[in-house]
């Protein structure tokens, strides 16, 4: 059975996690599928956004524990899995994690790093490492930018699992919604995106991912550039004479 499966329909590229047999758990054939996928869908000038979503009842739930060889998966999936979180945050293109079932550990990472993840509402979240003997550690480069200082500390060391109700409350995700209305949610997500200009929505993400790190000054001086070189740029052209026609902009068409 492949790994993750890919298909693309209208500028949407879908990555499915597909091993519901081992629960989604982060696999090395997992993750080095799941990798392949992402970066086909960025390279792919006709995909304009990437949902994440899975097979089977568990979203992922975090890392195989079955892999065989202990050591090997404590330093070369490490690695592999810190690369994909990074893949995905620096995305050009938006990421939407379609979580239709439970997470844990790592599969917690997953659905915190993309950059707008709606989970059914029966769905469970848990960092649950500490009960394993380990620790969240990896995935708090993406969950504690989300979480307050007081959330981090009860999720992280109670380590129990908690409702897709709570996680959007405590911002790890999006939105927690009923089963039936899932599909609607993210169709509605994905319209917005899809009318947002490819260059403006990948200057959106480098503004998230960068501003934060800079001081005042300099977080001034890079995105005053940014903004002329997007003012300056053929797709604003575009989209503003588009607007002033009463016209959809070029790329929603």
């Amino acid at each position: 059975m492949t790994a993750t499966l890919y298909s693309q329909t209208n500028g949407v590229a879908t990555i499915t996690l597909n091993q519901p047999d081992n629960r989604n758990a982060l696999s090395g054939a997992l993750v080095e599928s799941l990798t392949a996928h992402l970066a086909q869908a960025i390279a792919d000038s006709d995909v304009r956004v990437i949902v994440l979503t899975n097979a089977g009842r568990v979203f992922c739930a975090g890392a195989d524990l079955r892999e065989s060889n202990r050591e090997a998966r404590t330093a070369n999936q490490s690695d592999g899995f810190a690369e994909l979180l990074v893949q995905i945050l620096d995305s050009p293109k938006p990421v939407v994690g379609r979580i239709a079932g439970h997470c844990s550990g790592g599969g917690v990472g997953l659905a915190a790093a993309c950059d707008i993840s709606v989970a059914v509402d029966t769905a469970k979240f848990g960092f649950t490492e500490a009960r394993i003997g380990v620790a969240p550690a990896m995935i708090s480069v993406v969950c504690l930018p989300k979480l307050s200082p007081t959330d981090a500390r009860e999720l992280f060391l109670r380590a129990n699992r908690i409702s897709a109700t709570r996680a959007a409350d405590v911002r790890l995700i999006n939105y927690a919604v009923d089963t039936e209305t899932l599909d609607t949610a993210i169709d509605e997500i994905v319209d917005d995106l899809r009318a947002g200009g490819p260059a403006a929505l990948a200057a959106c993400k480098e503004l998230l991912s960068q501003v934060p790190q800079l001081d005042r000054s300099a977080a001034f001086k890079w995105t005053s550039e940014l903004s002329t070189a997007l003012f300056s740029g053929e797709e604003a052209a575009s989209g503003m004479a588009a607007f002033l026609a009463k016209e959809p902009a070029p790329w929603a068409k």
